[in-house]
C-alpha cells in the first residue's frame, strides 16, 4: 500500500468517527429536549438556538420581560451537559474586579511571608448568565466582552485563560430602560445570536403554573460532559458547506448595506435604502455559516443547506442592523427586514438583484 492510499484511508476513517461524532449530537439533542422538558415548559425554539451558540463557540443575547424562566432554563441546561454554571447579576455598582476576580495579600503560614493569591471570579466558569448585562456601566461590560472574545482576561498583568467551554448569555429586559446603559452596536457584534424569548401559550402556561405550584423536585440527567462538548464544537468545522451555500449567507448580508466602501451601493433592495442605516459586518457571513453547520447536524444531516442558512438569519441579523427613524415610524423592524430579504433574494443566484415588482408584491403581503 502506497503512502498516498494510507493517507486516503486515515482520511476516510476520520471522516466517518466526525459522522459518527454527528450523530451522537443528533441524538443527544432530542435527549437534551425531553430532559429540559421536565424542567421548562414549550421554549423549544430558543433551547436550540442556544445549543447552536454553545456547540458552535458564540454567545448569546437573550432578550425577555422578567418572568419567562430565562435562568432556569441556562442553569437546567448546564446541567445537562454538566457544565460549570455561574450567574452574575449586573448592577450599577458592580466593578470589573467583581466579574474577573482580583489579588489579595495573604500571609503563607508555613514562611511566614506574605504574597499575592490571585481570587478568580465568576467569569472562569462555564457557561456564565450575565444577567441585565446592561445594568451596568461600560468599563464592566468591557472586562466580559474581553472574555468573551479572547477567552482570556488580563489581571496583575497576567493573562489567564478561560476553562473550555465557555458560553456567555447576557440578558436584557426590553420594557425598562432608565438607568441602563445600552450596549453598543460593535459590542452586540460579538454576540453570535440575539434570541427573543416570547410569553407562552396558553397550555404552556397553564402547564407552568400547575406544575411550579406542585410539591416536586425536578432531576435533570447529564446527557454530554465537558469534554464531549468540546469535541463536537471541534468536529462542527469540519461539516462540509457548499460554496453556493457560502455566496448566499455572503448575499444575504451584504444586501443590508445601504454603503458599500464611500458610496452608496446600487444594488441594495429598496426596503434596505429606506429603513436601515448601517448592515451586518463580516462576522454575521462566519457565524450564519457556523450556526447553518450546527443547525444541519441537530436536523440529522452533515452538510449545511440554503434552509439552514434561512432558519437562523434572523438570531444573527437582527442586533447587527442599524434601523432609522422611517423604520421605527412604520414599524419595520430588523426581523421583518430579514423576512423581506429572505424573499426577495433567492439561494440559487449569485446577484442580490430585486425586481421590483417583486419587491412591491411582498411589500404588500407584510402590510
Amino acid at each position: 500500500m502506497t503512502d498516498m492510499q494510507k493517507n486516503d484511508n486515515l482520511q476516510g476513517a476520520g471522516q466517518e468517527d466526525d459522522i459518527a461524532a454527528a450523530q451522537r449530537l443528533t441524538v443527544a439533542y432530542e435527549t437534551i429536549r425531553k430532559e429540559m422538558g421536565k424542567a421548562i415548559v414549550g421554549q423549544e425554539q430558543v433551547l436550540q438556538e442556544l445549543l447552536i451558540c454553545i456547540f458552535a463557540r458564540g454567545h448569546a443575547i437573550l432578550e425577555g420581560v422578567p418572568g419567562l424562566a430565562k435562568t432556569l432554563m441556562v442553569s437546567s441546561l448546564a446541567d445537562c451537559l454538566d457544565l460549570d454554571f455561574a450567574r452574575i447579576q449586573f448592577t450599577p455598582d458592580l466593578m470589573p474586579s467583581d466579574i474577573t476576580g482580583t489579588e489579595v495579600i495573604q500571609e503563607n503560614r508555613s514562611t511566614g511571608d506574605r504574597e499575592f493569591r490571585f481570587l478568580r471570579g465568576p467569569i472562569f466558569g462555564n457557561v456564565i448568565l450575565a444577567d441585565e448585562i446592561n445594568r451596568t456601566p461600560p468599563k464592566t461590560q468591557a472586562a466580559l466582552l474581553e472574555a468573551m472574545q479572547e477567552r482570556q482576561v488580563s489581571v496583575g498583568g497576567k493573562r489567564m485563560p478561560m476553562k473550555d467551554p465557555f458560553f456567555v448569555l447576557a440578558t436584557q429586559n426590553p420594557i425598562e430602560q432608565e438607568g441602563t446603559y445600552p450596549l453598543p452596536e460593535a459590542q452586540q457584534d460579538r454576540f453570535m445570536f440575539k434570541i427573543f424569548v416570547e410569553y407562552p401559550s396558553w397550555e404552556e402556561e397553564f402547564d407552568v403554573v400547575r406544575l411550579t405550584t406542585a410539591l416536586q423536585e425536578v432531576q435533570l440527567s447529564r446527557v454530554l460532559t465537558g469534554q464531549e462538548v468540546v469535541r463536537l464544537q471541534s468536529i462542527i468545522r469540519s461539516v462540509p458547506v457548499a460554496d453556493e451555500v457560502i455566496r448566499y449567507a455572503m448575499r444575504l448580508v451584504r444586501a443590508t448595506r445601504v454603503i458599500e466602501g464611500s458610496a452608496v451601493a446600487d444594488d441594495v433592495p429598496e426596503v434596505v435604502r429606506q429603513y436601515v442605516t448601517w448592515g451586518a459586518g463580516p462576522r454575521a457571513c462566519q457565524y450564519l455559516i457556523l450556526a447553518g453547520k450546527v443547525r444541519a447536524v441537530l436536523e440529522g444531516r452533515f452538510h449545511v443547506a440554503a434552509e439552514d442558512i434561512q432558519a437562523v438569519a434572523k438570531p444573527v441579523l437582527r442586533h447587527r442592523l442599524v434601523t432609522n427613524f422611517n423604520a421605527d415610524a412604520e414599524n419595520y423592524t430588523p426581523d421583518r427586514i430579514v423576512d423581506e430579504l429572505l424573499k426577495m433574494i433567492p439561494a440559487n443566484q449569485s446577484n442580490i438583484a430585486v425586481d421590483p415588482a417583486t419587491a412591491k408584491a411582498v411589500e404588500e403581503t407584510l402590510l
